[in-house]
């Protein structure tokens, strides 16, 4: 008997008219039926046809970049500056900014180191049982920041109680330490300072000449701190007290305004640098106003007293 084909899904031939299906006759055809696609060729489609997009994206992508880096070096070049550029830019500053003037320039470096010295005598009871002090006022500079002071002799003097203001607010009782009475000068040391206290800057006078602009800083009448500006009138000056008692020479005299109160005070240059001491002012009349004519001690005399070295 004929065995069927394995695997085989088709039936065999019937037989023809003719009988041509017999031994000798011709064979049966086994015909396939169609196939269904897999489950790995549906993925491997799939696959390809990402791959594809993934090609373009690529492709799309390195052509941007280089579009871009083409582009960069077609961009204008920006405009070197020139020295013109930076005049005019220096012009347009100054026309619309508004800049201090020297004088406040001086004081605004002079005033942290300025301090403010009273002198007071012993208490007594006054009528309304308020205690009373005779008090002197002047003015100080610090010269070191550990709480030095130069003001003039004649401020402290015979003080029962020296009483210094800082220019953050800060008071402080001081003693003295040191004198120089040929010159007017005393050395105080406030028992108490700020935590930043800042000293002047000192500057030698050998190059001072009349002319140069100086600022005043002190407590006029009290009233302070106060500045007034003017010039070097001359130098080595010689000035006697209204009674006669005492002649200081080699002072610097100046111009700017000077009335009581700036005694001890500094007289600075447009840098805010101390270049002298005021000491006095001269008086004619003997009203203790202020005439135009002021006189300081030039700082390496003042700092001479302060035991510092000379410039």
């Amino acid at each position: 008997m004929r065995r069927p084909a394995l695997y085989s899904s088709s039936r065999r031939a019937s037989h023809d008219p003719g009988g041509s299906g017999g031994p000798g006759g011709t064979h049966p055809s086994a015909s396939l039926a169609p196939q269904t696609p897999s489950r790995w060729s549906r993925w491997q489609q799939r696959a390809a046809v990402h791959q594809i997009y993934l090609l373009w994206s690529v492709v799309g992508l390195l052509a941007l970049m280089l579009a871009l880096s083409l582009a960069v070096p077609l961009r204008p070049a920006a405009r070197p500056l020139t020295q013109k550029d930076i005049h005019a830019a220096v012009l347009k500053t100054l026309e619309t900014t508004v800049l201090p003037s020297a004088a406040a320039k001086a004081y605004g470096a002079i005033i942290p180191s300025v301090v403010r010295v009273v002198g007071l005598g012993k208490s007594t009871k006054t009528k309304d049982g308020k205690e009373d002090a005779e008090r002197s006022v002047g003015t100080g500079v610090v010269i070191v920041d550990k709480g030095v002071i130069l003001t003039n002799l004649h401020v402290v003097e015979g003080a029962h109680t020296i009483k210094v203001t800082f220019a953050d607010g800060l008071e402080s009782t001081a003693s003295i330490t040191g004198v120089q009475l040929e010159n007017d000068l005393a050395v105080l040391q406030a028992h108490k300072i700020p935590d930043d206290l800042v000293a002047a800057t000192l500057r030698s006078t050998t190059d001072l000449a009349p002319g140069d602009q100086v600022v005043a800083v002190g407590y006029p009448f009290g009233i302070g701190p106060s500045a007034s500006a003017g010039v070097v009138s001359g130098l080595q000056r010689t000035f006697r007290s209204p009674e006669g008692k005492q002649q200081i020479p080699n002072l610097i005299q100046f111009d700017a305004a000077a009335n009581p109160g700036n005694s001890g005070g500094p007289l600075v240059t447009m840098d805010g640098e101390v270049i002298g001491i005021v000491t006095a002012i001269y008086n004619p009349n003997q009203q203790r106003t202020f005439v135009g004519i002021g006189f300081a001690v030039p700082i390496e005399n003042a700092a001479a007293a302060a035991g510092m070295p000379p410039f």
